[in-house]
């Protein structure tokens, strides 16, 4: 299926002074709005910087710390890093870091060098499904939304969004589903989800599915159409 791949979970193995870097989704494989890729750093990284692009990061384990613009920030699994275009960073320290990152073509004008975030509340979305927000616009990210998706057991309907999404699942177990084909979802497979397109992400296992979230324009996770147009509506009390 062209909308999934599999990173095998992890980035590849970095030096004491340097990050790796794994490259997911991007132009080479049709998805032009973003980058995707998988960095990972033992020690003191070298200096990162990009002049025509905002950064979205999110710690998929590990600890560590960084510096971006002139701030020091601590990393720890969970946290949210967004960078400006034209802002260094670098990882001071890192002990096992492991971060998904997405670069974002042509953003919009930022709000800042950038800022580290933790997860916010809890808020509901279609089917049962919840969601916490990470970078966004209130945070000086004007171009994208990152967030956190809890997927409970069983399959939502068919829907799509109107915007261009990619997507990382962090746990859970289940599949894919567009214009009945199915791919299968466990830690560390990526699916990039363009604007329109009907699809599904159903869980099959027991408990929730994590799944990492970043897409443009930014809004609302909770935004989704059934494939007739129709909006679905988020029920009352979610």
């Amino acid at each position: 299926m062209r909308y999934w791949l599999d990173s095998g979970g992890a980035a590849g193995a970095a030096a004491a002074d340097a990050m790796s870097t794994t490259p997911l989704f991007g132009a080479a494989n049709g998805c032009e709005p973003f980058e995707q890729r998988l960095l990972a750093c033992d020690g003191r990284g070298d200096e990162q910087r990009d002049d025509e692009r905002d950064e979205v990061l999110y710690v998929l384990g590990g600890t560590g710390a960084a510096t971006v613009g002139r701030e020091l920030y601590e990393l720890s699994e969970g946290t949210a890093v967004f960078v400006a275009r034209g802002t260094p960073w670098r990882i001071e320290e890192g002990d096992g870091l492991r971060l998904l990152s997405v670069l974002v073509n042509e953003p919009l004008p930022s709000g800042g060098d950038g800022a580290v975030l933790a997860p916010g509340e809890r808020a509901g979305a279609t089917a049962g499904r919840q969601f916490v927000l990470l970078a966004a616009p209130e945070h000086g990210c004007a171009s994208v939304t990152q967030f956190v998706g809890f997927i409970p057991p069983g399959r939502a309907p068919d829907h799509f969004h109107g915007y261009d999404e990619v997507v990382y699942v962090l746990d859970g177990e289940g599949a894919l589903h567009i214009a009945g084909e199915s791919a299968p979802l466990h830690a560390g497979v990526c699916v990039h989800l363009p604007a329109r397109l009907v699809h599904c992400l159903e869980n099959t296992g027991d408990g929730e599915m994590r799944v990492l979230g970043v897409f443009r324009p930014a809004g609302s996770p909770a935004e989704a159409y059934y494939p007739d147009g129709t909006v679905a509506v988020v029920p009352e009390g979610d």
